[in-house]
């Protein structure tokens, strides 16, 4: 029997093996486990040119048509979830590759969306680092959600999610998307805004929640941004390119806005010299949006599936 080679990439927290039973696999496949990102589109075809199997991490490494077509022994392609906007699909039908997804914890995203949200609001990074470096004895004045409104970009799974914990939290919900309607904002319990820019002007705190296509690719652009009160918080869980990043960069630095909280970034992971990095009113995570436990359960368990079936020649949760 041929043993095939796969790589696991960008396995940050080296917790890969640990958390699946890869052992099923055990005399049929070979699993090579990249902690380290590999960077570039030529390293990254040089580290995996003689792998038959690649598992990835959502848009951690992409796999445009480019990457795709410097790798002729790649037979089979699995991503964390069900769509992952970096993996060029019509170029993997070329190329012979079969490309499954996992399932998908969308509940721990809305889970961090609101720990980031009550960051902000209460300047709890500034806070706890003033305690451990023994610096002054409270130096903020925070703000409260209750009778604040909350302005949803998107009322999906996710922004549904997000107006239910509003709710509990006292809060007044907005939403606009380009397809949504009175009737299934009201069913949300979110009230429908006429237009982007009047969502932005009437929330204390904007929060990104549709995912990223042509259409809604740099959909909050710097006239979006300019509608902000100047104390107002935008916060973005989603796909860093449904922002105008430079816009975002410009209105943080001049104050424009009350702060911002990122999950998500263009280039990631974030180059040691990107100008977000330092902004004294942005708190910023390295997208943990899925990253707990009981997601990499999920998705390693389903990647182990997705290559059993493969191997058996009736491939599961195919993308197309």
């Amino acid at each position: 029997m041929v043993t095939l080679r796969c790589a696991v990439l960008d396995d940050y927290q080296g917790v890969v093996l640990s958390t699946a039973d890869w052992d099923r696999l055990a005399g049929r496949v070979d699993v090579t486990v990249f902690r380290e990102h590999l960077g570039g589109e030529d390293a990254v075809a040089a580290a995996l040119a003689d792998f038959d199997i690649v598992v990835i991490m959502r848009e951690r490494t992409p796999f445009p048509a480019s990457l795709i077509e410097r790798l002729p022994k790649l037979r089979l392609l699995v991503t964390s979830g069900m769509r992952n906007a970096s993996v060029d699909l019509a170029a993997a039908a070329r190329a012979g590759v079969t490309v499954c997804g996992t399932g998908s914890g969308k509940a721990s995203t809305v889970e961090l969306t609101w720990a980031l949200i009550l960051g902000l609001v209460r300047n709890v990074a500034v806070e706890n680092a003033a305690f451990h470096a023994g610096g002054p004895w409270q130096s903020t004045v925070g703000a409260n959600l209750a009778g604040a409104t909350l302005g949803l970009v998107g009322l999906g799974q996710i922004g549904t999610r997000m107006a239910a914990v509003a709710h509990a939290f006292g809060m007044n919900v907005l939403a606009w998307s380009q397809n949504l309607t009175g009737e299934r904002a009201s069913a949300a319990g979110a009230a429908l805004a006429g237009s982007l820019p009047e969502l932005m002007a009437a929330s204390d705190v904007v929060s990104v929640h549709v995912v990223l296509s042509d259409r809604t690719r740099g959909l909050v652009d710097a006239d979006a941004l300019a509608h902000m009160k100047p104390g107002a918080f935008f916060v973005n869980t989603s796909r860093a390119a449904i922002v105008d990043q430079g816009a975002l960069l410009t209105a943080l630095r001049d104050n424009r806005i009350g702060g911002a909280a990122l999950d998500v970034f263009t280039t990631e992971p974030v180059p040691a010299d990107d100008p977000f990095r330092g902004l004294p009113n942005l708190l910023a995570t390295p997208h943990l949006g899925y990253v707990t436990r009981e997601n990499y359960a999920e998705y390693f368990r389903d990647t182990v599936e997705d290559i059993e079936a493969f191997l058996a020649g009736t491939p599961i949760r195919e993308l197309s």
